[in-house]
């Protein structure tokens, strides 16, 4: 009959999807930090090869389901992290969720700035940039690294500021007066490269989230623009929509 689609017509479920579905099953009775059985046993467990339960464990650690750690096993993970998308500094969202923030500080520089990063920061090109680049920690555990880059000369020692205060925006606020009104945020997802990956401590390839952030203060100014690359096994974004005005 038109319309109906036939048995042959169905789309095939790969043999590891199967396993996958059943993966879930399994560890929706486990909680966070129990160990997976190992592949063998899993093999065994469902019928099928090794070959195809790693395929559906990859699968379920890409995702951010299972944690694998090497030389240990893989691990039920735990849940994603909220991440709102709100003018708050990292120390704050963290507390929300009733996680312990930590900021590891990679790189602190002054770097010239290209065109574009001229453009974004309302200077001319070559000028000069304050470049801070942190590790953000919730619990002990690395959650994303986080790049921003501020002009030079609109913040002056804000190098120096940087041990005073427990987050940027605190120092910018205290020590120059400056708050961020609004921002223009894009979000997109790359793969973590084998230097991104050491420092977050995952697997090389991983998808990551990319979120670059430009910031303004009340008057419109350009005050930093942020490039930070969130674990995508960590992390899910949440936003508030609502209509456009008239």
């Amino acid at each position: 009959m038109a319309g109906q689609r036939s048995a042959e017509d169905s789309p095939r479920i790969p043999k590891y999807y199967q396993v996958k579905r059943q993966l879930l099953e399994l560890i929706d009775s486990m909680t966070a930090g129990n160990p997976v059985p190992p592949e063998r046993a899993l093999a065994q467990r469902f019928g099928t090869s090794r070959t195809t339960v790693r395929q559906a464990l990859t699968e379920m650690v890409v995702e951010g389901r299972l944690l694998r750690i090497q030389g240990k096993g893989t691990f039920v993970a735990k849940p994603k992290v909220a991440q709102f998308l709100q003018l708050a500094s990292y120390t704050q969202q963290m507390r929300l969720h009733g996680l312990h923030p930590a900021t590891r500080i990679l790189d602190v520089s002054y770097i010239n700035a290209d065109e574009r990063l001229a453009e974004l920061l309302s200077i001319r090109p070559g000028g000069r940039v304050l470049r801070i680049e942190r590790l953000r920690m919730a619990n002990g555990e690395p959650m994303a690294v986080e790049t921003a880059h501020l002009a030079a000369r609109r913040f002056p020692g804000l190098r120096r500021q940087l041990d005073r205060y427990s987050s940027l925006y605190e120092a910018l606020a205290a020590a120059y007066d400056v708050r961020l009104a609004e921002a223009e945020a894009t979000i997109e997802t790359v793969l973590a490269t084998p230097t991104e990956a050491q420092i977050l401590g995952v697997d090389v390839g991983l998808p990551l989230v990319l979120h670059c952030q430009h910031s303004f203060d009340s008057a419109g100014a350009p005050v930093e623009w942020v490039r930070a690359l969130y674990r995508g096994d960590r992390y899910r974004f949440v936003t508030r929509l609502r209509p456009p005005k008239e």
